[in-house]
């Protein structure tokens, strides 16, 4: 909500593509008719009121004052605010803007699609249900509606509003609309063709006649027209032609997710609420119904535009791989880059897997599956190292990167290899998935900190957004595709250690009442300069809390049996006399059990743990030698 309604860092929903093509329609005695008889030569505020009217009465929720809805965000803006936060902020944003001078204003695919996909998130959440005049939820059963029998318009009388409750109905469908938008002005206004930006067709749309694809980066020059209205775009360029395999992935997500959402074929318990909201009110109903494309059809539209755009200037069919970069030649042919980074190459099996569930039983469906299988294989073969993990990158013609492994590339995969295996149901993929599963916990986890290292061997963690969402992504397919039961709670443990130290301010919402009212040392945003976003980076140095150095030495160590009863040995080799030490850890991070220090000879060597006093859970058994980390295993203990 901080970025799409109160930011400003975007362009706003008054120039939106619907908002314009409806005020165009309007007589010319609309203009002021929603503004309070300001008459200032322009219908887009009064028709953008009047949608927010609208919005309001199929919800029953009133809308705060002077918010900013965007129908396209920018890359980048500094969230520290210009000035101090009313103490009225949740009713009214007008103090919540960021400085608008402090953006960069350029468009970008990856930015817009990541926010639409949260967009989706919520709106999928908040218009499931519906509620009545006491915001009492009423679930949806494909018989009730907000509507009048046989119209697709709202019945003032009976008493059922849109949304599981007044809010959720009110911004669901302001979400939902600002994606509609943005998905509209993209294909409208951002496709490129070597040359200059335009439209796309995608009911007609075939690459082999010409690429249309959408450039990594493209710059916005706004313009005032009137001073009391936000600024409009003015003009367009690309700055960065090429095409970025995390941008097309990006959006083309977010937009299957939505043509999902509007599916007017799948009938379950949160469809049947959302067909009520793509029937004709407050959203247009698909062609299959009208005639005219919804945003049913534009979703679908979209998203084939997308992959089939992908599968041109990004997949390798030779290699059986995508590349993270393309462009095209002077001739607008697509020039592939050679090299595939471990996070693009595990979420394409993300993505495709999603494509393949909503393109079914069309020919785009066996192209994505065809792709899917080879890129898992790719991975498997060329990104897998030897002693464990996976690369970083891998270079078609020179090889896998040397850099150290990051938490972030083993984290893609993991979650790549697991969504594969429930999309194919190989269990060659699932096999790999487990095993990758075990080399993230043992080697990352720290777990008497409870964190993960975003590096290998590294004790200075550096913590970003987009790493820290590529691990929930991998814990939660790790707990719901492979049954692995310690992934939510690491999660759970994970989450409050690190991502709540990183919210930079809170508020009512989050529980605050004031001050800092719930210790966490994360302070009130009321009168405050810092808007409750997520930092932008953080670190967690380990050296602090003892650990000098991890998995430097060279040994390998086996846990029997897993799961275990009444005692497990813990089996290791050692390449000379060394000082061996045990320590063993809940979930939770506290030490439980730990062997006195001891040498032991050259060769392989047992250490017996006795289970008999520790309760049915997950623990940790982290092995020592020369005071060094030289491993940790998962044991699982039963009765």
């Amino acid at each position: 909500m901080t970025v799409i309604s109160r930011s400003g860092i975007g362009l706003h929903m008054m120039w939106s593509p619907m908002i314009t093509q409806m005020a165009m329609m309007e007589p010319p005695e609309f203009d002021g008719s929603y503004t309070g008889g300001m008459v200032n030569g322009f219908n887009e505020d009064d028709e953008l009121m009047k949608t927010i009217a609208h919005f309001s009465m199929l919800a029953n929720q009133m809308a705060p004052a002077n918010p900013w809805p965007q129908f396209a965000e920018f890359e980048t803006g500094n969230m520290h605010l210009p000035q101090t936060v009313a103490a009225d902020f949740q009713m009214d944003f007008s103090s919540l803007r960021w400085d608008r001078s402090k953006m960069d204003k350029t468009l970008n695919l990856a930015a817009m699609g990541q926010t639409m996909l949260k967009q989706y998130f919520w709106a999928k959440d908040m218009l499931g249900a519906f509620h009545d005049s006491e915001d009492n939820t009423i679930e949806a059963d494909g018989t009730n509606s907000p509507d009048s029998l046989n119209s697709p318009h709202f019945d003032p009388f009976n008493n059922i509003y849109y949304g599981g409750n007044n809010l959720d109905g009110f911004i669901g469908q302001v979400l939902t609309a600002e994606s509609i938008n943005k998905v509209l002005f993209t294909i409208n206004n951002l496709a490129y063709d070597g040359t200059s930006l335009g439209m796309v067709d995608p009911m007609t749309y075939n690459p082999q006649n010409g690429i249309q694809y959408f450039p990594h980066r493209v710059a916005v020059t706004e313009t005032i027209l009137n001073e009391m209205l936000p600024p409009a775009m003015d003009e367009l360029a690309v700055t960065d032609a090429s095409s970025h395999l995390w941008d097309q992935w990006s959006f083309l997500w977010a937009a299957l997710e939505f043509k999902n959402m509007m599916d007017p074929n799948i009938n379950d318990a949160e469809h049947f609420a959302f067909h009520e909201v793509f029937d004709g009110d407050p959203f247009p109903a698909p062609m299959a119904v009208t005639g005219m494309p919804g945003p049913f059809d534009l979703m679908m539209g979209t998203s084939k535009v997308i992959f089939m755009n992908a599968m041109t200037m990004h997949f390798n069919a030779t290699e059986g791989t995508f590349v993270d970069v393309s462009n095209l030649d002077g001739s607008g042919q697509p020039v592939p880059g050679n090299t595939i980074s471990a996070e693009n190459a595990g979420y394409a099996l993300v993505v495709l897997a999603k494509f393949i569930e909503e393109f079914a039983y069309t020919p785009l469906e066996i192209m994505a599956i065809e792709a899917l299988n080879a890129q898992t294989n790719f991975i498997i073969q060329n990104l897998k190292n030897p002693q464990g993990g996976f690369f970083n990158s891998y270079t078609i013609g020179s090889g896998a990167s040397a850099d150290s492994q990051s938490l972030a590339a083993q984290a893609a995969i993991l979650r790549g290899l697991y969504v594969a295996y429930a999309a194919t149901n190989n269990t060659a993929f699932l096999e790999e998935a487990n095993n990758t599963y075990n080399y993230l916990i043992n080697v990352f986890y720290e777990p008497s900190l409870i964190v993960f290292r975003t590096q290998k061997d590294n004790n200075i963690a550096t913590y970003e957004p987009f790493t820290l969402a590529v691990l929930s992504g991998a814990l939660r397919e790790a707990s719901l595709v492979g049954n692995q039961t310690d992934a939510a709670i690491l999660y759970t443990r994970v989450f409050k250690r690190v991502y709540n130290s990183m919210i930079l301010s809170e508020a009512e919402q989050s529980g605050e009442i004031g001050n800092d009212s719930d210790g966490d040392g994360i302070p009130y945003i009321a009168g405050g300069s810092l808007p409750f976003v997520f930092a932008a980076k953080g670190t967690y140095d380990l050296t602090i809390s003892g650990i000098s150095s991890v998995n430097t030495i060279n040994t390998e160590m086996h846990i029997y049996p897993n799961p275990a009863t009444l005692y497990a040995d813990l089996q290791f080799n050692l390449e000379q006399l060394s000082k061996i030490k045990v320590n063993v850890y809940e979930t939770t991070g506290r030490l439980v059990y730990s062997t006195p220090s001891a040498y032991y000879q050259q060769g392989t060597q047992r250490v017996r743990i006795a289970l008999d006093s520790f309760k049915p859970n997950i623990y940790f058994i982290r092995l020592y030698v020369n005071n060094e980390i030289a491993g940790t295993q998962k044991i699982v203990v039963t009765r």
